[in-house]
């Protein structure tokens, strides 16, 4: 199965914004890296914003190289609870994944292994209150998808997370500090002229 939202062979990239968009952001990212978390925390209501304003599509494309560094499977079960929220909506996803780094555990810490946990943080997303998104949680039906996600990433070439393009052409978003640039500065260097 493939979730609603996404494109490209076997649904691999999720979409958030219009199908037809003339310009592409692509977030290369993992669930449980804390620069991503970084990212999304402080960027992440700005993409948000920007792609609803038709200034680009933003296209996920998710790794799960933190199970293997660190141990676990957080990373592939997340992405598998994110396919279900994908289903509900492209909003419900963008809030979803939004929830998720914002209760994300250290990265030595496999709490997103845990169904529960997982269902716990969609509570806070007023969308994913459906029987449909939790059965597909429990029952890990999006879990060959994020497997399919995530050798996609591998394949990719990208070797560093998180890794954000548009329209091929790099975009920082940590600054040298380690931290998420400004709103201002993501969108001088992503908006396209």
């Amino acid at each position: 199965m493939i979730p609603a939202n996404t494109r490209g062979p076997g649904g691999i990239v999720v979409r958030y914004g219009a199908a037809d968009a003339a310009h592409v952001l692509s977030v290369y990212a993992d669930l449980r890296c804390p620069y991503c978390k970084r990212m999304e925390l402080g960027l992440g209501a700005v993409l948000e914003q920007a792609a609803d304003e038709g200034k680009f599509a933003v296209d996920h494309h998710f790794g799960t190289f933190i199970d293997g560094s660190a141990g676990g499977s957080g990373s592939l079960e997340a992405l598998a609870a994110l396919g279900a929220a994908a289903d509900e909506g492209q909003k419900a996803f963008m809030h979803y994944l939004r929830a998720l780094y914002a209760d994300q555990p250290s990265e030595d810490v496999d709490a997103f292994a845990d169904r529960d946990v997982l269902l716990g943080l969609a509570a806070e997303v007023q969308a994913l209150h459906t029987d449909a998104f939790r059965q597909k949680v429990m029952d890990r039906t999006y879990l060959p998808w994020a497997a399919q996600v995530a050798a996609a990433f591998e394949a990719s070439g990208v070797r560093s997370t998180p890794t954000v393009l548009i329209d091929d052409t790099p975009v920082p978003v940590i600054n040298s500090l380690g931290y998420a640039v400004t709103p201002e500065a993501f969108l001088a260097a992503a908006t396209p002229p």
